[in-house]
């Protein structure tokens, strides 16, 4: 029986430790975060400038926003949130309202201490979308 409780008690540590690494992989880099910025800063520029997007440029846009969402569902980072916005507003001039919408509510919803929030929620109402921010607690309004 004691073999039995230690083996256990092994295999858990181990899975704590296996769980605890892929939960620091899962992190998006800085380098590759500074890659996908730029690749969206890119994007804004043609569309600023009146040019066409190639279907490689719709392929990286969606390609930033999917690599985005499934890191969001593993660890929401605060460095995500610039992203989520620039990709709000590409999709927002773009006319692709539903994806806009999803870029800023998640914002809101995951990012609503950073100075994104209130812009996200503004650039909603600006679709016609009521927006109510969480309040802070007694706590935060008590720090400031």
């Amino acid at each position: 029986m004691k073999k039995l409780i230690t083996l256990l008690l092994i295999f858990s540590i181990g899975l704590c430790s296996f769980a605890a690494k892929a939960k620091k992989s899962s992190a998006i880099p800085d380098e590759q975060l500074a890659v996908m910025s730029l690749t969206i800063d890119h994007i804004m520029e043609k569309i600023y400038s009146g040019s066409f997007l190639s279907p490689s440029d719709t392929k990286a846009l969606i390609s930033v926003k999917i690599k985005l969402d499934d890191n969001m569902l593993i660890s929401p980072e605060s460095q995500y949130a610039p992203l989520y916005y620039k990709l709000g507003k590409v999709y927002q001039i773009r006319g692709e309202k539903k994806e806009a919408i999803e870029c800023y509510q998640s914002i809101i919803e995951n990012f609503t201490d950073t100075a994104l929030a209130p812009k996200a929620a503004q650039e909603l109402k600006k679709m016609g979308i009521t927006v109510v921010l969480p309040e802070k607690t007694n706590t935060e309004t008590e720090e400031e």
